[in-house]
């Protein structure tokens, strides 16, 4: 076969060295017109691009990836089909979600329910039992408001959804089995104890809800998601809604106290149960608003804490009683009444049961039989709120001090006097961090090992009066500014980045502003502290939402209630409020 002039060509080039061969290209290039060299430069460029990453084996190439931020990956994702497999790899997007300590969970069906007009309060029931009185010295501050000087409390609790150890002697006579039948003969100690008058008790914070494991989580997707929901924090891009009002049917007939989200870990169904001044537990539904249940019966006066885990529910009330609640059997395992006076928040995982008073005690109990473990004494007032971890317990009083003890031996190990310049109302722990509201109007986010931390309060903080930038602040696992993306709804895969969304609230008027100006202007009645921001309730009538790493004002969620508010909590998609205009507020 004859040769063709390309070959003789080649072969011509081949046979001449690298720097012969550039020449020769060269004086080939100048010979041609431009619009010729334009064309070969299209030629050119694809072989000058080398994926360096691509032709990596994939471990030693997710090893590389593994070190971006969740932006930088959405950006590899675009480059081409190679690293976009690599950019959506499982391994990646769960390490990202760990370091934010965010786990999957069953979509929630929540929807904000129907918005209902809030009633105006009524004059005759202004009274808060779920506040304690502070300690006698600090009278003469405010005479008038002796009334209103500390709180109620909250809690994080393990995520752990094993059920309860409760053993077969720790059940209740029939008699107390139906959601109607009285406690009166079912209760462990010798009877209702006198209670003094005229001081007050506190209540919890709801906790976040917990959901059943799916079988191949997508941690892109929730990642993704999670970021586009806290983003609705931070331009203000939520909605304002009612879960009930005065007069809704089935709802509560007087003030609210206390509330808490729960996930069933069976269904992974989240559901909201609410605790009265009438006496009475109603577990919502909050895809329908509907009442599911009425737990009535159980306490001889006003419910002032719940707790539910693991598929029981403790309740606290006035009464001086703790009562715990099977709720899959629909039947009470247990009553305690061994306080004093009006137990003021109640707290428990697998371990224990614990609850303080107006007695100013806190008592512990250990499962399976809840036998009486610790009673531990020492504050000089109330004991508003507690909160625990596996190995610690720390609660808070009207005496303005934070006490820490050891779970297992309820050895006092540490006070903080003078936590706040008034009575604590309620705190809420993820220990080592301890987040506190008080009669002072103001917040604190303090360290148990460092004793670092920010408050509103200028006395605490000395940059709580310095201006600070706004909320839209920095990602935390990429140190870029955390603008909002826009996700595919179906598959989570970002479609580009979009402009904050007006701001339907008051959080832009927070803008640079110091913490102590963003601060409440009446006693902050409940605190709930999640993994990136914190949730604050207080007798202004607002709920403020702050970032938890900086300080800074979220959103300002105004013009909801009517009255003051005395619980609060919150998860990755809704804030739910309740107070004594006794309306559940979520958005």
């Amino acid at each position: 076969m004859q040769a063709t002039p390309t070959d003789v060509c080649m072969a011509l080039m081949q046979s001449k060295s690298i720097k012969e061969r550039e020449d020769l290209a060269y004086v080939l290039l100048a010979s041609l017109p431009r619009s010729s060299l334009v064309s070969l430069q299209k030629k050119i460029v694809p072989l000058l691009q080398l994926d360096v990453v691509g032709l990596l084996p994939t471990e030693v190439a997710l090893h590389i990836f593994s070190h971006l931020s969740s932006r930088t990956l959405l950006s590899c994702g675009l480059v081409s089909r190679r690293w976009r497999t690599l950019a959506d790899d499982y391994t990646l997007w769960r390490r990202l979600c760990t370091t934010r300590r965010w786990h999957w969970k069953e979509p929630s069906s929540f929807r904000p329910a129907m918005f209902f007009a809030p009633s105006q309060v009524t004059q005759n029931d202004t009274d808060d039992e779920g506040m304690g009185d502070e300690e006698l010295e600090m009278t003469f501050e405010d005479p008038m408001r002796i009334m209103d000087d500390s709180g109620f409390a909250s809690l994080s609790l393990d995520d752990s959804m094993e059920d309860l150890p409760l053993s077969a002697s720790s059940i209740v006579s029939p008699a107390a089995r139906s959601f109607t039948s009285r406690i009166g003969d079912t209760r462990s100690g010798a009877g209702s104890r006198g209670r003094k008058s005229g001081s007050r008790h506190p209540s919890p914070v709801a906790v976040t809800a917990q959901a059943a494991q799916h079988l191949r989580p997508n941690y892109k997707l929730l990642h993704l998601t999670r970021t586009r929901l806290q983003h609705r924090f931070l331009s203000g891009s939520y909605r304002l809604s009612s879960l009930q009002a005065r007069g809704t049917p089935g709802s509560h007939t007087n003030t609210i106290y206390c509330l808490q989200l729960y996930t069933y870990p069976g269904t992974g169904n989240q559901v909201l149960f609410t605790g009265s001044k009438d006496r009475t537990i109603k577990e919502w539904d909050l895809s329908t608003g509907a009442v599911l249940r009425t737990i009535e019966g159980v306490h001889e006066g006003s419910v002032l804490s719940i707790c539910v885990y693991g598929g029981y529910l403790a309740s606290a009330g006035s009464d001086s009683n703790v009562v715990i609640w099977d709720l899959a059997e629909n039947k009470v395992v247990k009553v305690i009444d061994d306080h004093e006076d009006s137990v003021l928040c109640v707290r428990f995982d697998a371990t224990r049961l614990v609850s303080c008073s107006k007695d100013r005690t806190v008592r512990t109990y250990l499962f399976p039989d809840l036998r009486p473990q610790h009673t531990m004494t020492g504050h000089r007032a109330a004991v508003n709120a507690l909160s625990i971890s596996p190995a610690h317990i720390v609660s808070a009083s009207g005496d303005r001090s934070l006490r820490l003890w050891d779970a297992n031996t309820g050895i006092l190990l540490r006070t903080f006097e003078n936590h706040h310049s008034r009575g604590i109302a309620s705190i809420d722990l993820e220990f080592p961090l301890v987040l506190s509201g008080s009669s002072d109007k103001h917040i604190r986010l303090f360290n148990l090992e460092s004793t670092l931390g920010w408050s509103t309060s200028a006395e605490f903080d000395a940059q709580a009066a310095v201006p600070l930038p706004t909320a839209a602040a920095m990602d935390e696992d990429s140190g870029e500014e955390n603008a909002p993306l826009a996700v595919c709804q179906n598959c989570g895969v970002n479609v580009g980045i979009v402009d904050s969304a007006p701001s339907r609230l008051s959080q832009p008027e927070s803008a640079h502003k110091s913490r102590q100006q963003c601060a409440h202007g009446d006693l902050v009645r409940n605190v709930a502290m999640g993994g990136d921001l914190v949730v604050s309730g207080s007798y202004d009538f607002g709920v403020k939402v702050w970032d938890r790493k900086t300080g800074c004002l979220v959103a300002d969620l105004v013009g909801g209630h009517t009255g003051r508010i005395f619980s609060v909590g919150f998860d990755c998609t809704k804030v739910v409020s309740c107070g004594e205009d006794q309306v559940g507020y979520c958005t």
